[in-house]
């Protein structure tokens, strides 16, 4: 029931909304003169990309809908076999990975907003993460689905799931969490038997790593990686050191870059270089404190950080080790330069289309792929002008 309301309000929401334009247009920025162009679109607010094997497309639709994507465009029907999903607000079916081994052993996981069990919890929620096999039929479906890891504890909001996937070169898998927005329980950030506002890390099955930093500590949660995060919305391994990057929103001013290192503290909320929605300061009023670990780069005011992505393509030369972070509340696509861990300069760019980016990934052609949030959502490609 919940599922065929979903669908029957998404068409409504097509019929009313105005379609995208499809884009095939040049730009120029400080590198390259650009293509940008659509390569599909039609899809609802989607939030994860992945890429098969096979050419085609993995794409999540925050009403609750995975889809398979052609490169010539065509959008699949919808998979059967995802979770139900709490898409209220800003939840939804979110973040999309393949495993490692997917050509082995087809293993698809999807993290997503959930609902909590009885009457009592209706309105609580909290991020989840999910696997199951996609089959290779005609019509493919996702089999032998089983929740890998939820977030605890559920709170009643509908705000900052974060939702980020990322696999390492082990084989573990990085899932970037919000702290839930509100003020009565965002503080639990700070506390490691929460898993709000934190990283966290865990095997393909959702047992615990060994070496996880907190293992053994009396009162803490042994999946937590690192601490003090707001809502994390983009996540990447650096194709060099093989570390983990993630970018998270601040609230007014004070989105972050950030390097989660294991056991380490990020600040939210008792320190940040963004204030309140109000204008009040956040927590402390500062934007440092010792034993917490600054920015690798950060934004005021917001741009609405989400989708992150190292580019080690040849489709734009230029562009080869700098980082794209997709723009929601300042929609457009920015890339960092790099100096190891550093950011040496940024460049805003595509603004004039006013798109809120809200995935951006690197394709196996070395071309650069973005998720558009919109009703009439797109999938972009970016190679260089010819």
């Amino acid at each position: 029931m919940v599922r065929q309301t979903l669908l029957a309000s998404s068409f409504c929401l097509a019929a009313m909304a105005a379609p995208a334009l499809a884009l095939d247009e040049t730009f120029r920025t400080e590198e390259a003169e650009i293509r940008v162009e659509t390569l599909a679109q039609g899809l609802e607010h989607p939030w994860g990309l992945a890429f098969l094997p096979d050419g085609n497309f993995l794409v999540t639709e925050r009403p609750g809908f995975l889809r398979i994507v052609t490169p010539e465009g065509k959008i699949g029907n919808a998979i059967y076999g995802v979770p139900d999903v709490d898409a209220r607000g800003q939840g939804g079916l979110l973040d999309v990975a393949l495993d490692p081994d997917f050509e082995e052993n087809r293993l698809v996981y999807l993290s997503y907003a959930e609902r909590g069990e009885g009457p009592e919890n209706k309105n609580a929620n909290g991020t989840a993460v999910a696997r199951g096999r996609l089959t290779e039929s005609m019509s493919p479906q996702l089999q032998d689905v089983e929740v890998i890891f939820r977030q605890q504890p559920k709170e009643p909001s509908t705000l900052h799931f974060g939702s980020r996937l990322v696999f390492d070169n082990e084989g573990h898998l990085f899932i970037a969490l919000g702290e839930r927005s509100k003020k009565e329980f965002r503080g639990q950030a700070q506390d490691l038997d929460s898993h709000l506002g934190k990283v966290v890390r865990i095997r393909p099955d959702g047992a615990v790593p060994e070496d996880n930093p907190f293992i053994g500590k009396e009162g803490a949660l042994p999946e937590i990686w690192s601490y003090g995060h707001r809502n994390q919305q983009g996540a990447a391994l650096h194709p060099e050191t093989g570390k983990l990057w993630t970018n998270e929103h601040g609230p007014r001013g004070g989105d972050e870059l950030n390097m989660p290192e294991a056991g380490r503290n990020y600040g939210w909320p008792v320190v940040s270089y963004g204030t309140e929605y109000s204008g009040l300061p956040v927590g402390s009023g500062e934007s440092s404190a010792p034993g917490m670990e600054e920015p690798v780069h950060y934004w005021v005011p917001s741009i609405g950080t989400s989708g992150l992505a190292f580019y080690t393509g040849d489709a734009v030369p230029g562009w080869k080790g700098n980082a794209f972070v997709g723009g929601l509340a300042r929609p457009g696509l920015y890339r960092l330069v790099l100096d190891g861990e550093k950011v040496t300069h940024e460049e805003p760019m595509l603004r004039e289309l006013g798109l809120r980016i809200r995935d951006v990934r690197q394709g196996p052609d070395g071309a650069l792929y973005l998720l558009t949030d919109e009703e009439d959502g797109q999938i972009l490609r970016i190679t260089k002008a010819e």
